[in-house]
């Protein structure tokens, strides 16, 4: 067996172990290095070797949870459709709003990750259809900086469901007053050309 598929291996049973432990638990940050390391059987140093720290691990944990529910969502259609770029982009932001609120205790992991630790040079997956909207009119990192704003704001406003309901009178659990939300957000960053 080659040092990669060793690694592979490893980073599967470290994603499972994962996995397990946050499904275990009503606070998925209260999982530690320890307890993944021992649940998968390795070296708590493999975390690291291979995803750089334990916040990252949690991240890709949910990614590969999310990668399932965004195919069962119909994503493939909405991406298919042939729909301009800020609809796609609405329909998309939707279905990860969704996926959110039905994972709401991982959501705390996830937005703690996007807002604060996530690498910025990367692009998002949002930004290629923030691009096509511009079509060439803005710089391609402002088109990563809109398609950031747009997925940590939502991050945000689903982290904070309950001091909107209370706050603001919208229920994001419904999904007219979440679509309304997410059709509000995407206007006022894509609005204009």
């Amino acid at each position: 067996m080659t040092k990669e598929e060793k690694l592979n291996i490893t980073k599967d049973k470290l994603l499972k172990s994962t996995m397990q432990l946050m499904r275990e638990r009503e606070d998925p940050l209260s999982v530690t290095t320890r307890q993944i390391a021992a649940r998968a059987e390795v070296k708590p140093s493999m975390i690291n070797y291979c995803f750089g720290t334990r916040d990252k691990l949690l991240h890709k944990v949910f990614e590969k949870e999310y990668e399932s529910f965004l195919i069962d969502k119909g994503v493939k259609e909405i991406l298919e459709s042939g729909q301009p770029p800020k609809e796609i982009l609405k329909q998309l932001h939707f279905v990860v709003a969704k996926c959110l609120l039905e994972n709401f205790n991982f959501t705390q992991v996830i937005t703690n990750f996007v807002l604060f630790k996530r690498d910025l040079t990367e692009p998002s997956f949002s930004s290629q259809y923030v691009k096509a909207h511009y079509n060439g009119k803005k710089t391609d990192e402002q088109c990563r900086l809109i398609a950031y704003e747009l997925s940590s704001m939502m991050q945000l406003i689903i982290f904070r469901k309950e001091e909107i309901k209370k706050g603001f009178g919208i229920d994001l659990d419904d999904d007219g007053q979440l679509k309304s939300v997410i059709d509000l957000r995407v206007e006022l960053l894509l609005g204009g050309k």
